[in-house]
């Protein structure tokens, strides 16, 4: 049930983003309705757009936010379509914008939506309904691309031996489900005793980033997001690996106007601009008890930063 999730750093949220009420607030990715759910039950001025690209979290999210009916708008559609889906709905400026770049229970639990490497399902991993599934990518893509987003978005050391796992497997038949692709893993990697981790892990996390494109929607979304934000408005981001926060990280430095050029440059090519007042010095963790009420939030960050006024 959609009761059931557990929203990440959720009072956090709340402290980072009630002060912006009231006004529109952007869930970007509202997935089970969790933050929108604490967000407008906190700051009755709040407004909702909730955007999701999965159909399936945006009817449980209707479900849970039944309650503020009349202060809720839920869109299908993904976080860096916000500006046009502002000016398309014709709504104004958003006090409050939030998108939590984790996957949610219902596709992480659900074994027919191809995420799990514990369960068995068809290999899916598609947030949404559209586009090539990660069977699909993975029976046509090359060597070297494999070796790339292994070793770039899993951080996997064994991503040469896995990729070339791969190749093999599929010259004799196509990778079809979660199981066959994670036995594949340990095969390479080892069963994993001693392992914090399960062994397929980086792997799974690789495919789906590529199969979503996760990195290049973060890149779009972040400086139009802010564009779109009222003086005084706030940003908010949860990221769960160092690939996202680090492009959160750096690009609210530069909008804060703070150049993020290598050292080694001798020009800045940034061009650093003084929008944002960063929140956040350093990312928001959980702390222990939220940990051990929610496993998955241990690896969760949270940034945030606020608009400017203008003059």
């Amino acid at each position: 049930m959609a009761s059931d999730h557990l929203p990440v750093l959720t009072e956090r949220v709340l402290e980072l983003l009630v002060p912006a009420a009231p006004g529109l607030l952007v869930d970007g990715t509202v997935g089970l309705g969790g933050h929108a759910e604490a967000l407008l039950g906190a700051a009755p001025g709040f407004r909702l757009l909730g955007l999701d690209r999965d159909p399936e979290a945006l009817a449980r999210a209707e479900e849970r936010l039944r309650g503020f009916s009349d202060r809720v708008r839920l869109v299908e559609a993904t976080f860096d379509q916000l500006p046009e889906l502002l000016e398309r709905l014709d709504l104004e400026e958003p006090a409050a914008v939030l998108a939590d770049l984790g996957c949610s229970s219902l596709q992480l639990d659900i074994a027919r939506r191809g995420f799990s490497f514990t369960a068995d399902g068809p290999l899916d991993m598609r947030m949404g309904g559209t586009g090539p599934t990660a069977a699909e990518f993975l029976e046509r893509a090359e060597w070297e691309e494999l070796v790339k987003i292994l070793r770039d978005y899993g951080e996997e050391r064994r991503a040469r031996a896995i990729a070339r796992a791969i190749i093999r497997r599929r010259e004799q038949s196509p990778l079809r489900t979660t199981g066959e692709l994670s036995r594949l893993v340990q095969d390479v990697v080892g069963a994993g005793h001693g392992r914090r981790i399960h062994p397929a892990t980086r792997t799974f996390q690789a495919l789906r980033i590529a199969v979503n494109d996760e990195l290049g929607q973060l890149e779009r979304f972040l400086e139009p997001a802010v564009n779109t934000l009222r003086p005084g408005g706030r940003i908010a981001v949860i990221s769960f690996h160092s690939l996202e926060d680090r492009i959160v990280k750096h690009t609210l430095r530069r909008l804060a106007g703070r150049c993020t050029c290598p050292p080694d440059f001798p020009v800045c090519k940034c061009q650093p601009q003084r929008l944002v007042t960063v929140l956040t010095s350093s990312p928001v963790r959980p702390d222990e008890e939220e940990v051990a009420l929610n496993p998955r939030a241990r690896s969760a960050r949270l940034r945030a930063a606020e608009r400017r006024s203008e003059g």
